[in-house]
């Protein structure tokens, strides 16, 4: 059976997500206490290289989402393969705090090049009138990042190390992603004829609305990044807050992923049915749902699964409408431009958010850690519905 273009680019994409985060993000859960012993620096700087990571990354993707408008994201992905491999290996011989968040900045340059937004960027060049389902199907293969990577890493560290461990990661960035994206993205974008009703603006707003659409869709994702990643790293702290034991904190805390993958499916078997405005506003309403569940009942067993579940129901969809939405909003044509322009302020917040939740869990405890990411969520899902009002027209 022979795939079709955007099959294939969505499987090796796919490969190469789970890679980027499993070898990036992902990587200090498991390896932080040997960084810590090792390089001598504290459990708080060990995680800071993700803050400098997104932090980096937020600064350079508005000019990188431009640049793979106009030429594409072969190469641009190539090279981050090649600067992933290098900041690893640099990884590997740190010494201490200077040279460990030295390479976390040079990973966040390779992660501007081949993570996440040039990621979709390239799907919805490939795929053109099907982006929808393809975004989805990505983002279901690159949830699987911490099934695979977590486990991998447990059992190689024993093995051979943590040092040579990031080698073996930074040889797959090299030996595996390197060629991928080298043999499976096209040259240059490909050209798809616009749809029927594709607006002057080139999706499907107005051009006149252009600018209140794009703050809108701006605040509402970035008030929403500063929930997901600073509740993500902190989930089972907050579970055990609210007055679980260790194990069933971990246990329901693992209910995120199923939530996750479960309603991306769903939204790649049946998003063609429904409007991608309604599923906006219904992903960024089940996250306050949920954690005002959690001020009232998030210390009983239901309460507290409901609480996960609706958090990775909202995660997971807002996963798949960090692209669709600019996609359907803005259209294909000046799509990296507007992703990058949005990363911004979602890199910018996520490099915040992980250190701010640790230091009112500390401080002032779970309860106002709960009000404070039920705040924040609530701004997202207001600023969502006033966005939908203004677009009613977008499917």
């Amino acid at each position: 059976m022979t795939l079709s273009p955007a099959a294939r680019v969505t499987l090796g994409l796919g490969f190469t997500q789970i890679v980027g985060w499993g070898t990036t993000y992902l990587m200090p859960s498991v390896l932080g206490r040997h960084l810590q012993d090792d390089l001598g620096i504290s459990s708080e700087l060990v995680f800071a290289g993700i803050t400098v990571m997104f932090g980096v990354n937020a600064i350079c993707s508005p000019r990188v989402g431009k640049v793979v408008d106009r030429i594409g994201a072969r190469g641009l992905m190539a090279a981050g393969s090649v600067i992933y491999a290098l900041a690893l290996v640099g990884v590997s011989m740190s010494r201490g705090a200077p040279s460990y968040l030295a390479c976390w900045a040079v990973m966040g340059i390779a992660s501007t090049l081949a993570l996440s937004n040039p990621a979709s960027i390239a799907l919805v060049q490939v795929a053109g009138p099907r982006s929808r389902q393809a975004i989805a199907m990505l983002t279901i293969i690159g949830g699987l990042a911490s099934t695979l990577f977590w486990p991998l890493t447990g059992v190689l560290e024993p093995a051979i190390g943590w040092r040579f461990t990031l080698l073996l990661y930074a040889a797959i960035h090299l030996c595996a992603c390197l060629p991928i994206h080298l043999l499976i993205l096209p040259r240059r974008p490909p050209v798809h004829p616009p749809a029927a009703n594709t607006s002057a603006g080139g999706g499907g707003v107005a051009p006149g609305d252009l600018g209140r659409v794009y703050l809108l869709l701006s605040i509402s994702l970035a008030f929403g990044a500063f929930v997901f990643t600073g509740v993500q790293l902190q989930m089972i702290e907050m579970l055990r807050g609210l007055g679980h034991p260790p194990a069933q904190a971990l246990m329901l805390a693992s209910m995120i992923g199923p939530a996750q993958v479960s309603v991306r499916a769903f939204e790649l078997a049946f998003g063609h049915r429904y409007s991608i405005m309604r599923s906006a506003v219904f992903g960024s309403a089940m996250l306050p749902i949920g954690l005002g569940v959690a001020l009232l009942a998030g210390d009983l067993f239901v309460g507290a699964l409901f609480v996960v579940v609706t958090y990775g129901m909202s995660n997971g969809l807002k996963a798949v409408q960090r692209a669709t939405l600019p996609l359907a909003l803005f259209g294909r044509s000046q799509f990296g431009a507007y992703m990058g322009r949005l990363a911004l302020p979602q890199g910018i917040v996520s490099a915040v958010s992980p250190p701010v939740m640790a230091a009112v869990l500390s401080k002032f405890g779970t309860p106002a850690a709960l009000w404070l990411t039920f705040s924040v969520a609530m701004v997202s899902l207001v600023a969502m519905i006033l966005l939908a009002r203004l677009s009613r027209a977008v499917r």
